[in-house]
């Protein structure tokens, strides 16, 4: 598997991918966050956007956003901390490995740019998503749980990083 940046054509497969994976946790009244989810393009341009792809092929087996100090993209992040937000694996490639290889990639981009801790936040029943973060050592940051909007309850997470050098 490679990670890497994505491109102009990766986007719209990003984008389908990212709303298939949040498919099974998308009620009925969520349009608006269906749009955000596949709006790859905006979110390339105002975070940082990154792929998983097989090693021999451009097929896009997952994503995520980096959301680094600045962007409009960042919900819990405080100075100092990096953020990464809509970690996405197709449902063909669950299992494989993917959405750790990306935590992985995140966790080791910040912990290099001397951030303190790495958070994000999740939807309470994204339970195989809690099962990568808690595997990558992430813990359960109540006191950042918020809902955007109402009837949308999010908890968040947060890795300490141990300073370098």
């Amino acid at each position: 598997m490679r990670i890497r940046r994505a491109l102009p054509e990766d986007l719209a497969a990003v984008g389908e991918v990212t709303v298939s994976a949040y498919a099974e946790f998308a009620d009925d009244d969520t349009g608006d966050y269906v749009h955000l989810l596949r709006d790859a393009a905006t979110r390339d341009r105002e975070a940082e956007l990154w792929v998983a792809t097989p090693d021999d092929s451009e097929e896009i087996l997952g994503t995520v956003t980096i959301a680094p100090a600045g962007s409009p993209w960042r919900e819990v992040g405080r100075e100092g901390e990096g953020e990464f937000r809509m970690l996405a694996v197709a449902p063909t490639a669950r299992g494989a490995g993917v959405g750790g290889a990306l935590v992985e990639l995140v966790v080791g981009r910040f912990r290099r740019e001397g951030a303190s801790a790495v958070v994000m936040s999740t939807l309470p029943r994204m339970r195989a998503a809690h099962r990568i973060y808690e595997g990558a050592g992430f813990v359960r940051d109540p006191s950042r749980d918020w809902s955007p909007v109402p009837g949308v309850d999010l908890v968040a997470y947060r890795l300490e990083l141990e300073p370098t050098g």
